[in-house]
């Protein structure tokens, strides 16, 4: 570790002021950000600690019906208060361990958007709603790639506004050490149609898997993928698995994803 400043706000005011700071970066639960400070990967001058803002915390219900989390907000509290969304409890629960749920927040994964995070497929499945303290972002256009999204400097997650489907499941088939997805598929049922996002698979990071969409719409049934092939092309191969072998992995976990939800 090397030395740098840290500030710990009280309120979302403070922790913008305090991002406006040179060299300056959030903290939310730190799952990535302090291995990247320990392994050097990251060098900041200054860490906004954002666990003390109690203002991007908690879960409730709006008006219109949609799931509103807090952008600081534990992936055990989403597990715990995100009832009214089952998939969506099931997915949080099934984050990392103990530890990592007790200090990992939504908001923190959705900024770091690693392509093998669980939220992020969720997020795309749902057609979520990013808010942040200057503006609100649609699920299809916040992901911009593998570790980018279209959030700017200083720029915090304070709340993700999941509209709530008739149906959905998240499906993981797990990297057994990390427990991040070596693929998982979410599958969300809406009446205007299914919305189906892939994380763990692409070079690109999370994606929609436009022709499962538009088959299930029409069928809601694993049969209904019969006959459609995804490429392995473009898709990671490492020591885990080949783009093929994550390529068969998604059409696998969409299925089973469908079995659950249906």
């Amino acid at each position: 570790m090397y030395a740098f400043e840290i500030d710990r706000p009280t309120t979302l005011a403070d922790a913008i002021k305090a991002l406006g700071a040179e060299d300056a970066q959030a903290l939310g639960g730190g799952q990535t950000l302090i291995p990247s400070l320990k392994q050097r990967l990251a060098s900041p001058a200054r860490l906004v600690c954002l666990s003390g803002v109690a203002e991007i915390k908690g879960i409730r219900t709006a008006d219109d019906g949609a799931l509103c989390i807090g952008g600081g907000t534990t992936h055990a509290d989403v597990a715990a208060g995100a009832g009214a969304y089952p998939a969506l409890a099931a997915l949080a629960a099934n984050i990392g361990d103990p530890a990592v749920r007790n200090r990992g927040t939504i908001g923190g994964s959705l900024a770091n958007n690693d392509p093998s995070a669980c939220y992020p497929a969720a997020v795309l499945a749902s057609g979520a709603t990013v808010v942040t303290n200057t503006r609100q972002i649609a699920a299809d256009d916040f992901f911009d790639g593998m570790f980018a999204t279209a959030l700017e400097e200083g720029e915090i997650i304070t709340e993700v506004r999941f509209p709530v489907p008739e149906a959905a499941s998240y499906q993981k088939f797990e990297q057994p050490a990390s427990r991040f997805a070596l693929v998982g598929v979410f599958v969300a049922k809406y009446a205007t149609g299914v919305r189906v996002a892939v994380t763990g698979a692409s070079e690109g990071g999370v994606f929609r898997w436009s022709e499962a969409e538009a088959a299930l719409t029409s069928s809601f049934t694993p049969e209904a993928l019969d006959g459609l092939v995804l490429s392995g092309d473009g898709m990671i191969a490492d020591l885990h698995g080949s783009g093929a072998y994550r390529a068969h992995l998604v059409d696998v976990m969409t299925r089973r994803a469908v079995a659950a939800a249906g």
